[in-house]
């Protein structure tokens, strides 16, 4: 590979602050409120212009599509962004679960009102590039936006990139799953000028369940799942194939709808699966997107075909950016197991709970018997780089207990703990990675959390 030299040069330091958040997805989010909340000073930066991450980036509706009778929830501020969500009438009846299907855009809106409310200094349009460190300790970040290079420093980091792109870059051990295993990223998409009523008379016909996941995705179940409705199709892409209108190339268009409303949009497809995909690689990204967009409109054409209601439908939107399911995660003091999440591990460092919920590498776990698991402090945090704490999906564990921390409202539930860690840490004068474990869970319960 060839190099160019860059010359070394003084980069102007924007920002100091106390804690900074890098990436205000579910689990970002959740980190810079619950910090601020704690009273100190926090600042948010976000590489796109809204906050909000999957939810408004890539459209999915679907925060807690895993809440099923019998199942044990987090508390915390997961379920409060959800609540005032729908307060604000950002939300409609998620169509699967006992849950609300967030509004992508209107969410955009209510993520601002949080963010200003927490007195958090939001930093959009900023993407952070490099990791400033000194020996074993972060001091800040390089940015890249309009504005040049430029710098912001703090006295704690929590990467909530989704990618853990600074703590990589600070050094921690990361690891990946190999390309070929790794979970497919997805282009989603909604539709508009969709007959209602014609629609949900065919969903009604022809109910689907997660028992066909199990034919369509050769997806394990514990059997318990298979009979619970599922918003999935799988039947017009099979006829398209069959008529030719979609090539054997395209394998993996098949999956689920969301939200439905009355002036004629199904929004939140989520059909199109593009799999050898390392969301690190640029070159990688941008064959996904071009190809996802190209299979979404085989898609479109096919549900004009042959599903009722869909005959003068419409492209309304493609997700702003792919929705990646995989990629780094880093080596931490803790790294969590399949077997945890399975076995209702309780850990004593815990900083809430999440259910027994598994969606990705070929299995699907629904949380219908009450049973869950404690999240652990240690996966948030590095082994060998000091006030550095990450949240959301990079989080420290094996494939099968990343598809449980993957779900938006765990990422909120490692996030505020990675907030209200850094917060307690700087109080108390200590490195997070020394903090008050005992004096962590009562601020948590402060703020709402179920630890226990």
């Amino acid at each position: 590979m060839m190099h160019v030299h860059e010359p070394a040069k003084d980069v102007p330091v924007y920002l100091d602050t106390e804690v900074l958040v890098v990436g205000a997805g579910p689990g970002g989010l959740a980190a810079a409120i619950s910090a601020a909340r704690e009273g100190v000073r926090t600042t948010l930066v976000e590489r796109y212009g809204c906050f909000g991450g999957v939810i408004t980036q890539v459209g999915v509706e679907s925060f807690a599509w895993y809440r099923h009778e019998g199942t044990t929830d987090v508390e915390g501020i997961g379920i409060e962004f959800e609540q005032r969500a729908k307060a604000l009438g950002a939300t409609r009846p998620e169509p699967q679960s006992h849950s609300e299907a967030l509004d992508p855009e209107m969410f955009k809106w209510v993520a601002d009102q949080l963010v200003q409310e927490a007195g958090v200094e939001p930093v959009l349009h900023c993407f952070a590039v490099e990791a400033i460190t000194e020996g074993d300790t972060i001091r800040g970040v390089i940015t890249e936006s309009k504005s040049g290079r430029q710098a912001i420093l703090a006295e704690r980091v929590i990467d909530a990139s989704g990618d853990a792109d600074i703590a990589y870059r600070a050094g921690v051990p990361c690891h990946k799953t190999p390309v070929g295993q790794m979970m497919g990223v997805t282009v989603t998409f909604s539709c508009s000028n969709v007959n209602q009523e014609a629609f949900l008379e065919y969903i009604a016909a022809n109910p689907a369940s997660y028992g066909d996941w199990r034919a369509g995705w050769q997806v394990k179940t514990t059997g318990k799942e298979d009979a619970l409705f599922s918003p999935y199709l799988e039947e017009p892409f099979v006829r398209a194939r069959q008529d030719g209108l979609i090539p054997d190339s395209m394998r993996d268009i098949r999956g689920t709808w969301g939200t439905i409303t009355e002036w004629g949009e199904v929004r939140g497809f989520n059909v199109i699966f593009i799999t050898d995909v390392d969301p690190t690689d640029v070159g990688d990204l941008t064959r996904a997107e071009i190809e996802g967009r190209r299979q979404a409109m085989v898609a479109i054409e096919a549900l004009r075909r042959y599903v009722p209601g869909f005959k003068n439908a419409r492209l309304r939107n493609f997700s702003t950016t792919l929705g990646v399911r995989d990629s780094r995660k880093i080596v931490g003091r803790y790294n969590l197991t399949g077997k945890d999440v399975l076995g209702q591990a309780r850990f004593a460092d815990s900083i809430g709970i999440f259910p027994e919920f598994i969606d990705g590498y070929g299995k699907l776990v629904l949380p219908t018997t009450g049973r869950y698991f404690q999240v652990p402090y240690g996966i948030l945090v590095p082994t060998t780089v000091e006030n550095l704490l990450v949240a959301g999906r990079c989080v420290a564990g094996d494939a099968v207990s990343h598809a449980a921390v993957r779900s938006q409202m765990c990422c909120t539930v490692t996030g505020q703990g990675a907030g209200v860690a850094a917060a307690v840490s700087l109080k108390d004068g200590v490195s997070p990675s020394r903090v008050d474990v005992a004096r962590l869970q009562r601020a948590l319960a402060k703020q709402g959390v179920r630890t226990a």
